[in-house]
């Protein structure tokens, strides 16, 4: 591992933090170092700390800590995430018997040099225990994949040498403190620690030398590791593997489940596939191997303890596929359930238990598929289940894989200290939700995507018209997590167009639960003068679009098989057509007679079809309405209007004398994807209230 210390680098972070003691500006410098490297930290997997001396507001010196704060990311690091307490009274702390997780807490928010600063690390009073004035700790790649081998100590000192302290597993907080200070103290020489199953603490008098004994640590054990012998060869992909883009919404609906506190839960897919994680996967060995305990129990929280293997070798049937999959589920779901009734009776404790459902799930000739409540928590899933698996594939090389005793991984996934860094609070009303909205590079489609993201949807837009659909997805990115908005260029007219985006959607999210036809254009001509390449070009995408879209959905509502909702924007001119208007008129009222078919249709899978009825939506922010980018100018000079006297019109014309914004679609789709009301067939006009397109 390359060191990236640079002392003009350093320099620039004193100077930059000027107003901090220098101490802090370097362990923020440091600590940002450790955080870029991935094979260091993943997702919370390390903390650093720095110790100094201050002039309190008595102006009396004190000697302080500051520590990484809970939820601050390592690599983007600044001051305020690294929370002083006073050292003093925490090393006092040291003396106690014992001292609870909760009454932890409550010390050191309650000895914090700032009270508006974030939960310090569970880890802090190792770190304050610890004389050297700079700690950093790690979940080393490197370093984990030798802590679990079987026989570990022998491994660890061939590679890292005699000045090394090691500890068996201890669950983070006040016992690791002591015990870690305790081992240290006895171990004058000391230059690293290493905790099995869990990493490796260096520490030094300065940033540059704890920084300095990480990469070199780390580089010893990487280095080991590549000296064994070469890791088996790949095999080729069986030829009978089955399509995804059906293996992926059938796996989506086996996970959807109604977790132990009564929530339906529904999960995002993510797949992670390269020519290394496919080779692990065809390995002979590759269940045995692979489907094995955590590298540290920290991971538990995000990916369970063990992955899910699934091998659809030699079935070709859809029905074949389905019940592997069932099956392979409900024995993992077995498993769990019997491991969370052995721990709650031999420890004699009472716990909710959490839902079973597998988090990772390796498939042969695929990859690495993770699932999570949102697309960040299946990436993150997915970035834990890449370097797990890359270190039991090294450690093999070595020795067999020793995973943690399931009484430290219960201890661990039901921890609340634990289960706080995954936040708590209400489900948003379409969390775990795909949604897909064409007509993606609209006004209309903003505002619908604004709503739906807001509901805690992810969206997918697809638009014939890329700058256009680019420039909404620009749009909501700068609103919203970038991860819950995609864009694809699709082409609802035609039928490949179509199937192509659906696959796209299926490899990066799983499936489709909202499906939201938006896609229309529009022509002015009387029909006199309607040309038919003009009238077909508007059905192909007014009508023949819909269509096309329902059609290539059905197969995923199917497969997933807890229901979903189609939700057409059709027009106010469905029940009240307009003059010059026919083209526009005609192909929207027959999208929207498709929806009722589709209604009475898809009803018995649970599929609800509704329509909306919006009317004179002009803009959403920087972006125009196509209809009226064609129908404004007619309209402007048949009515001797300029752009905002037009607006003032169609306000002045609906019952409630307001202006209808593409939100208000918004709000429209999101009533009908929540679900509230047992609803479908229905038309729910978004214009105002325009009399003469009241449905009927």
């Amino acid at each position: 591992m390359k060191n990236r210390y640079d002392e003009k680098e350093a320099q620039v972070y004193i100077e930059k933090y000027n107003d901090c003691p220098k101490e802090l500006a370097l362990r923020v410098y440091t600590s940002r170092l450790i955080g870029q490297e991935e094979s260091l930290v993943l997702h919370g997997g390390g903390n650093t700390s720095a110790k100094s001396r201050i002039t309190n507001i008595l102006g009396k010196d004190m000697d302080v800590i500051f520590v990484k704060g809970s939820g601050w990311d390592l690599g983007a690091i600044e001051p305020q995430g690294l929370p002083g307490l006073d050292l003093e009274y925490l090393k006092k702390l040291r003396s106690l018997e014992i001292l609870s997780d909760e009454e932890m807490v409550n010390q050191f928010r309650t000895h914090l040099l700032d009270a508006s600063s974030p939960n310090p690390s569970i880890e802090t009073l190792v770190h304050s225990f610890l004389p050297p004035a700079f700690i950093d700790h790690t979940h080393a790649d490197a370093i984990v994949t030798l802590t679990n081998l079987n026989n570990c100590e022998t491994v660890l000192r061939d590679a890292l040498g005699d000045k090394i302290g090691i500890l068996p597993f201890i669950m983070p907080g006040f016992p690791l403190a002591k015990a870690v200070a305790d081992l240290y103290e006895s171990n004058p020489g000391m230059k690293c620690l290493i905790l099995r199953n869990h990493g490796i603490f260096t520490f030094g008098d300065d940033a540059r030398t704890a920084y300095d004994r990480m990469i070199h640590f780390v580089t010893l054990a990487e280095k080991y590791i590549a000296r064994q012998p070469a890791a088996q060869e790949y095999t080729s992909p069986s030829e009978t593997t089955p399509d995804e883009s059906v293996i992926f919404p059938l796996l989506r609906g086996a996970l959807a489940h109604t977790d132990p506190q009564g929530n339906n839960r529904i999960f995002h897919l993510h797949l992670r596939k390269n020519a290394r994680i496919l080779a692990a996967l065809s390995r002979s060995d590759a269940r045995d191997l692979l489907v094995s305990g955590v590298l540290t129990p920290d991971h538990v929280i995000r990916t369970k303890n063990y992955p899910l293997f699934l091998d659809f070798t030699g079935l070709n049937k859809e029905e074949e596929i389905l019940d592997l999959i069932q099956s392979e589920i409900a024995s993992y779901q077995e498993r769990y359930n019997r491991y969370f009734a052995e721990q709650v009776r031999t420890k004699k404790i009472d716990r909710t238990r959490l839902d079973s459902m597998p988090r990772v799930i390796l498939i042969k000739d695929i990859g690495i598929v993770s699932a999570g409540k949102t697309p960040k928590d299946a990436v993150i899933s997915a970035d834990i289940a890449t370097h797990t698996l890359g270190a039991k594939l090294q450690g093999s090389r070595i020795g067999p894989y020793k995973e943690l005793d399931a009484s430290f991984i219960f201890d661990m996934e039901y921890w609340s200290l634990e289960q706080a860094k995954l936040g708590k609070g209400s489900a948003q009303p379409l969390e775990g939700k795909i949604a897909l909205v064409t007509g993606g590079g609209g006004a209309i489609a903003c505002g619908i995507g604004r709503q739906l993201l807001t509901a805690g949807a992810r969206v997918f837009l697809t638009d014939i018209d890329a700058a256009r659909l680019h420039k909404v997805e620009e749009i909501l990115a700068s609103q919203f997590d970038s991860r819950m908005i995609s864009s694809l260029t699709m082409d609802v007219t035609d039928e490949e167009s179509v199937h192509e985006g659906m696959n796209t959607l299926i490899q990066q999210a799983g499936g489709l639960d909202i499906l939201v036809p938006n896609a229309g254009i529009a022509h002015v001509a009387r029909l006199e003068e309607l040309e038919d390449s003009t009238l077909k070009k508007v059905i192909d995408v007014n009508f023949i679009g819909v269509f096309q879209v329902i059609k290539a959905a059905i197969p995923l509502f199917k497969r997933q098989n807890f229901g979903g909702h189609i939700i057409i924007n059709s027009s106010k001119n469905v029940f009240a057509p307009g003059a010059a208007f026919g083209a526009y008129s005609a192909s929207k009222a027959g999208a929207h007679q498709l929806g009722k078919i589709a209604a009475l249709e898809l009803a018995e899978i649970g599929v609800r079809v509704n329509m909306i009825n919006a009317d004179a939506i002009f803009n959403d922010q920087d972006v125009s309405s196509g209809l009226w980018d064609v129908v404004g100018p007619d309209r402007m000079k048949s009515r001797n209007l300029d752009p905002e006297g037009l607006k003032e019109y169609y306000r002045q014309r609906n019952l409630l004398k307001t202006e209808v914004l593409a939100d208000h679609v918004g709000n429209a789709v999101v009533f009908f994807a929540s679900g509230l009301t047992p609803t479908t067939g229905a038309t729910l006009p978004v214009d105002g209230g325009v009399a003469g397109a009241f449905p009927r």
